[in-house]
């Protein structure tokens, strides 16, 4: 990063360094930086290995069980870690729901709930998408009907994200059908264990199973928990999505990726010299690596704001990080030429001889180009956040 350091924000960086390079286990950092697939065992052990530093809640309040770090703090520890290879800390707790509980969720929820999501003891997944409501999330049909002390919730998830491990899902349902579309939405959280929970997967294209259909069948709720106000759903909704959409950005993933960049145009050759020494190549790196400094002000400017809670400035970030890590994989592509295309899913799968992110990079490099198509679309398409722009940053 390119600041003016104090000494002490000197010493935290060099800190963060330290431990990730003595504390990341070998076989985690190799598959992150080979692009290949983690299990749900790789995030709980980096998870757990975080907490006993007592760093597994970053962004978390010290009442909480989190570090209490400024938001300068927070930022080093991110990107350090990303560069050193580590996978990214799971959202949905952390950076998604945990924060919605703090702000809304009940004392018995917060005392339950926020410890068990530091080390995930319990795996969080989200529950908005449906099928015709992704990006229009006002128009969801999921049902959820009081009875008693319960709710019953019938209707369809789909996209969510690795479903398939998870424990809990906070998800958002229609409980008035007769209120305007946002007026009549509540959040619940469900127990994925519960009787009529259906997970189905959703395979990509590079044979990933990372997303899912979530099917829901008279599915019986606590009313115990629905979080904060029945019908006021919408209000906690667009609270998490600031968070996930700053956390979108992806300023680690974007530092860590152009590093990988860097070394394979060093090292691929173009008529008999390292591909780095192409001045249109040079040109195109170094525009890419002037967008991600702009992005690193913009976050910590972002995030230094309103207390720490992102307003409707997040769907900035949400745009610029999404286009830059998709021209990031894109130039990866490139560099990698015709090896890329050869693609075989195989590569995903850490059973390979392959060490570190050389030339063979190229066997990931069109899975990689394919998977960063959908940071344009997930979190809320490009074209909602421009909207959103419009109306309450601009306010046209």
């Amino acid at each position: 990063m390119n600041l003016t350091w104090t000494p002490e924000e000197r010493q935290f960086r060099e800190a963060v360094r330290a431990f990730a390079a003595e504390k990341l286990p070998q076989d985690i950092r190799d598959k992150v930086l080979r692009h290949q697939r983690l299990e749900r065992d790789d995030y709980v052990r980096w998870h757990n290995i975080l907490a006993d530093q007592g760093w597994g809640a970053p962004n978390w309040p010290v009442e909480h069980g989190g570090t209490g770090w400024n938001a300068l703090q927070r930022l080093i520890f991110e990107v350090e870690c990303f560069k050193a290879g580590a996978p990214r800390l799971l959202p949905f707790g952390l950076s998604m729901i945990g924060p919605v509980l703090m702000k809304y969720g009940s004392a018995e929820q917060k005392a339950r709930l926020l410890p068990r999501m530091i080390r995930v003891e319990d795996w969080w997944c989200q529950g908005y998408s449906e099928p015709g409501s992704g990006s229009d999330l006002a128009s969801l049909k999921t049902r959820a009907v009081r009875d008693g002390d319960d709710y019953v919730v019938n209707g369809q998830k789909t996209w969510t994200t690795l479903a398939q491990y998870a424990d809990w899902m906070f998800c958002l349902v229609r409980t008035d059908p007769d209120a305007r579309a946002q007026r009549g939405i509540s959040m619940l959280l469900l127990d994925m264990r519960s009787s009529g929970v259906t997970v189905r997967p959703i395979r990509t294209l590079d044979g990933g199973h990372d997303v899912n259909e979530v099917w829901l069948e008279d599915v019986r709720v606590p009313a115990a928990n629905l979080v904060g106000e029945e019908n006021q759903g919408w209000t906690y909704a667009k609270y998490l999505l600031g968070h996930e959409r700053t956390g979108i950005a992806g300023l680690g993933h974007c530092h860590r990726e152009l590093g990988i960049l860097k070394d394979m145009a060093a090292r691929a050759q173009s008529r008999g010299r390292p591909l780095l020494q192409d001045s249109r190549m040079r040109d195109r790196i170094s525009r890419i690596e002037v967008d991600i400094m702009a992005l690193e002000m913009l976050l910590l400017r972002v995030a230094a704001s309103n207390d720490g809670t992102p307003g409707p400035e997040a769907s900035v970030l949400k745009i610029r990080g999404s286009e830059i890590q998709q021209d990031l994989a894109m130039l990866q592509m490139e560099v990698a030429g015709p090896d890329a295309w050869p693609y075989d899913p195989d590569w995903l799968v850490a059973d390979n001889d392959f060490h570190g992110p050389g030339p063979e990079m190229a066997a990931a490099a069109g899975a990689g180009y394919a998977d960063m198509r959908k940071t344009s679309i997930y979190g809320g398409t490009t074209e909602v956040q421009k909207g959103i722009i419009a109306r309450l940053v601009l306010g046209v």
